[in-house]
């Protein structure tokens, strides 16, 4: 508040009012008082003796100085100060109060014998209230901790002093009182353990601080008013080396609660005389080192270090002059692994030596530093970081360069080899003491830091090696192809005046004669499929190779494919049968080069090239999978590089390769026309098998491409099946997708080919006296031949041939849909076939075995709804066993449509009856029965 004051007046007139006084008033206003918060800052700069002497000028300014978070802070800065236990002593605390205070209770009511809810209890229960607001937490900690005894001695210990420590507290700083108060006070050596054995506990921060105050704080001020570390008291009162370190670590905790003004400077002259006696003591233990006193000096003088400032020093010294940064390069040179073999090759034997070398040499170490340093120090991994980083990491660096500077191929390697070969070194490592699972880990990370710089170009040289290759092969592959048939080409020729072929190609292209092809060798017609998905595993996995080619290679009569031998295309050779002469006409030599290409169908693509290009993203995969499998930080990585190598093969494998080749072979069955063939083999259409033997090609290598995505991409974890968005699950579904397009784009032009065949058969072997005896003209024979005719025996011999050729190499579903389609077709071409007939009643008995025969053929193919067609045809021929005297009969049969099944209506029925060789006669009559042509409305 401010102070009025009234200020006497001198001189001047006389006063005139009673207001004069008021406008010669001064106010006076006594200074504000600083607020608590300003105070309390200013405090926390503060020596301790200052403080402990401002705490005496008030209660106010004693409250600021005795809050217990003002010393907390400072027990927290050196590390004596444990939350968790100051929590635990405090709940601790509150328990026993709140049980001596229920039973203080109890003991009570039964002293004055009243009830529970009678008057006096509430009056007990008033007084008890009025005392527990009394009780503060200090108080109540003190009786749970200290006792009764314990409370007394507190309060007379307040009467007497402070008793919290801070009692040994020199009032002055002269030398004579300083050593003096030093050899007097406690045990030196117990000052060694005063912070490790100061408490956490909540209320009694200031009581804790002062105790290591006391005991500490003497030899603080000495060390920084020493001269020189001669005259220090530290050095002279204690002699042992390790007593001293202890002593210089303590002060060096002690000075991080030293908040006052110029800390910066005293903790400067404190770590000064730290450094002087550590410079004393590595001098020692570097002499240690050079006399290889392992249990003695080296052990002493370590301990001693890390006792200091945790032994880094000591550590730094032990690793400076070891054996193993002297000598790496005894333990192997990098680039032995690539002058060892022929050039390009790559010998890990070499890496796998230098590698054992190193962890014998690590673990001999390891043996050393367990003998010398505390556990504490870390020093085992320390050694390790460096012998990774100086000795691991800059072998491996070398080899890697090294190596992708002379060869992709021994680069991915190299890269892959070596990290397999490091996780077996780091199981053979022996840990230190008191390491535990902590040791392998920095294992694994070291190793992961190493190969983290080559990781990166790792993973895609790994996918560009295979996509280079990958192209390489296939683009070889055509190229032959494309060699070999302009060679043919130019063959075939040669004796034919190229003027005359550019006149008239596309007239002469249309009477081209094709030739018969052979049977692809490697996989038998007999069984043409049979234990396919046992011989795509033995593809994949490499095994028999070479006695399954040279098998094949025994029964093969036709001209060889180029195949592929341990990655080279050979070249393309032909069988031992000598080449015929080149044609001499145009026609002839067209018809040669058709019927080459016809039957190279089967070579369009190849399962050489498909195994190969398995083979090298196998490889591939395998190499990266080992950085998933390890569980590495590359881990992901890697497996989304094996993903892209795996769709990468299906992209090249399908699109390129099996798709081009199908397209070609489409585009060749086009071109097939049975009526410019001379010599029709008897049961099969040549290219309509030659195409078969293809789709076997592609089925094998789509089973070798499951069974290459079940061993190397879902069993190792790196795809999901069920995962729909994964892209490995993604390009095959794809892959699967158009190979079934190609498929039922080849077989549809296939059924062409096919039912052409059969048109073609049934058009130019189907006699005119086989359903009409009489239009032979010869005399009635007295045996008729109730049998199928020949041209039902050959029909039906072609069509079944074809549709058991993909028996068991596609699926079910799609085999039901192939043959059902050429069941529908045959059915449509008969139908077409029996309307160009004419069937007497005599020739309807041949007509009745022929539908039989078919009716027998589309059983075994165990469709039901394909059989109700023949069913249905083969109720339809029985129009023609009718006599004509019958015709009513017959009206009856023609106008019946449950007969058929409802697959031909009355008006079919009617033209297939048209077909008989008497309809002229019956025609009138069945007629006026069907339609009622005569009849009159009376």
């Amino acid at each position: 508040m401010s102070n009025f004051k009234r200020t006497t007046v001198t001189g001047g007139p006389p006063r005139q009012n009673v207001l004069a006084s008021l406008r010669v008033t001064q106010i006076v206003g006594s200074k504000p008082l600083l607020p608590a918060e300003i105070l309390s800052t200013i405090l926390d700069y503060v020596t301790v003796p200052d403080l402990i002497r401002f705490a005496q000028v008030s209660r106010r300014m004693k409250e600021m100085v005795y809050d217990d978070s003002r010393w907390i802070l400072r027990l927290r800065l050196m590390g004596c100060w444990n939350e968790a236990e100051a929590r635990k002593r405090t709940e601790t605390a509150w328990r026993k109060r709140a049980g001596s205070q229920a039973l203080s209770h109890e003991e009570s009511a039964e002293r004055a014998g009243i009830g529970v809810n009678g008057s006096v209890e509430s009056a007990s229960r008033n007084e008890r209230s009025k005392n527990e607001s009394k009780t503060v937490l200090g108080a109540g900690w003190e009786e749970a901790t200290l006792g009764t005894n314990g409370i007394q001695k507190s309060a007379m210990g307040s009467k007497t002093g402070s008793n919290d420590g801070f009692d040994a507290m020199p009032l002055s700083h002269n030398a004579q009182t300083r050593h003096s108060s030093m050899h007097t006070s406690q045990d030196p050596l117990s000052r060694m353990d005063v912070l490790s054995q100061a408490r956490s506990i909540r209320g009694q921060a200031r009581q804790e601080y002062g105790k290591i105050y006391g005991s500490l704080n003497q030899y603080y001020v000495d060390a920084l008013n020493c001269k020189d570390h001669t005259t220090a008291i530290v050095f002279r009162l204690y002699r042992d080396p390790n007593h001293q370190a202890r002593m210089l670590a303590n002060l060096a905790r002690f000075a991080e609660s030293d908040l006052a003004q110029g800390w910066q400077e005293r903790k400067e002259k404190l770590l000064n005389l730290s450094e002087v006696f550590e410079t004393a003591v590595a001098r020692e233990f570097q002499q240690a080192l050079e006399t290889a006193d392992v249990d003695g000096k080296q052990r002493v003088y370590a301990h001693v270090l890390a006792t200091l400032n945790g032994g880094q020093k000591g550590v730094d010294l032990f690793i400076n002059n070891n054996p193993v940064f002297a000598r790496k390069d005894e333990l192997g040179d990098p680039l032995d692994c690539l002058r060892i073999g022929p050039p390009g090759s790559i010998s890990l034997q070499e890496s796998q030596s230098y590698f054992t070398r190193l962890a014998a040499g690590f673990n001999e170490q390891i043996a050393l530093i367990d003998r010398i340093f505390p556990s504490s120090t870390q020093a085992a991994v320390i050694f390790l970081e460096r012998v990774g980083k100086e000795v691991y990491s800059d072998y491996l660096s070398t080899l890697f360069d090294e190596a992708h500077r002379t060869n992709l191929e021994s680069y991915l390697k190299a890269v892959s080899g070596t990290y397999h070969q490091s996780l077996y070194m780091a199981k053979a490592l022996r840990p230190s003491k008191d390491t535990g699972d902590e040791f392998y880990e920095s294992v694994d990370r070291i190793i992961g830091s190493a190969f983290e710089l080559h990781i990166d170009l790792y993973l895609n040289e790994e996918y560009a090696y295979f996509k280079r290759k990958s192209e390489a092969e296939v683009g070889g592959w055509e190229k032959q192809l494309s060699e070999q048939d302009a060679s043919m080409q130019s063959l075939y020729m040669s004796n034919v005046n190229r003027q005359a072929d550019k006149r008239d190609f596309l007239t002469s292209f249309k009477k081209v004669v094709m030739m018969p092809v052979n049977v692809l060798p490697t996989f038998p017609l007999s069984s043409p499929f049979g234990g396919k998905s046992a011989t795509a595993k033995a593809l994949v996995n490499g095994e028999n190779l070479e006695t399954t080619s040279q098998a094949s290679s025994q029964m093969s009569t036709r001209p060889a494919t180029p195949s592929i031998i341990n990655g080279a295309t050979s070249t393309v050779t032909k069988s031992m049968t000598p080449l015929p002469e080149p044609p001499t006409t145009e026609l002839a030599a067209k018809a040669a080069i058709m019927s080459s290409r016809l039957e190279g169908i089967r070579s369009l693509f190849s399962i050489e090239v498909a195994l190969t290009l398995v083979h090298t993203a196998k490889s591939g995969i395998e190499r990266a999978a080992v950085f998933y499998r390890a569980r590495s930080q590359f881990g992901e990585d890697a497996r989304k590089q094996c993903q892209l190598i795996f769709v990468l093969l299906l992209q090249i494998l399908g699109t390129r390769h099996i798709k081009a080749g199908f397209d070609q072979a489409v585009d060749h069955l086009s071109n097939y026309n049975p009526k410019e063939i001379q010599n029709h083999g008897h049961g099969e259409v040549k290219p309509l098998v030659t195409f078969l033997e293809l789709v076997n090609v592609g089925d094998l290598i789509q089973q070798m491409l499951d069974v290459f995505y079940e061993q190397e991409m879902v069993a190792s974890g790196l795809t999901d099946r069920n995962d729909f968005l994964d892209p490995a699950v993604k390009e095959k579904k794809r892959f699967e997708q158009m190979l079934d397009e190609r498929v039922a784009a080849g077989l549809n032009k296939g059924i062409e080919v096919l039912m052409s065949e059969v048109e073609f058969v049934c058009a130019t072997t189907q006699k005119a006296e086989d359903f009409n005896p009489d239009a032979a003209g010869t005399a009635k024979s007295d045996v008729m031949d109730i049998g199928p005719s020949e041209t039902a025996r050959r029909v039906v011999d072609i069509v079944s041939s074809h549709t058991r050729m993909l028996v068991g190499s596609t699926e079910k579903n799609m085999l039901d849909v192939f043959n059902q389609e050429v069941g529908l077709r045959t059915f449509t071409a008969l139908c077409k076939h029996l309307k160009r007939q004419r069937i007497s009643v005599a020739g309807s008995i041949k007509l009745i075995s022929d539908m039989t025969h078919y009716h027998s053929y589309i059983q075994t193919l165990k469709n039901a709804p394909l059989l109700e067609y023949f069913i249905a045809l083969r109720e339809l021929v029985q129009i023609y066993l009718v006599d004509a005297s019958d015709a009513k009969e017959l009206a009856t049969i023609i106008a019946d449509g449950e007969r058929f099944r409802g697959v031909f209506r009355a008006e079919e029925v009617y033209e297939f009856a048209e077909r008989r060789a008497d309809w002229f006669v019956v025609r009138y009559r069945v007629e006026r029965a069907m339609f009622g042509v005569g009849c009159g409305v009376m």
